[in-house]
């Protein structure tokens, strides 16, 4: 069973990439740079970064706790 499935997964993964190239030019000549250009992706990444910190400051008070009440309990 596994077998198949492998073979059929890697006729499928053969099939998707053979797409993705002839696909390639068709969308290389699309501008998009009237769309995009109203967008400031500055403050968007300001905005990831800031929430990324935030979560590694809680994930870092997190260890710090079990790492001080782990010296308590001993």
């Amino acid at each position: 069973m596994f077998k198949q499935l492998k073979k059929t997964a890697g006729a499928v993964a053969l099939a998707a990439s053979s797409l993705a190239v002839m696909s390639a030019p068709a969308h290389a000549s699309w501008d998009y740079s009237s769309v995009t250009s109203g967008i400031d992706f500055a403050s968007i990444a300001t905005g990831v970064l800031a929430v990324a910190a935030l979560l590694g400051a809680v994930y870092a008070g997190i260890k710090g706790a079990r790492i001080i009440l782990g010296f308590l309990r001993s």
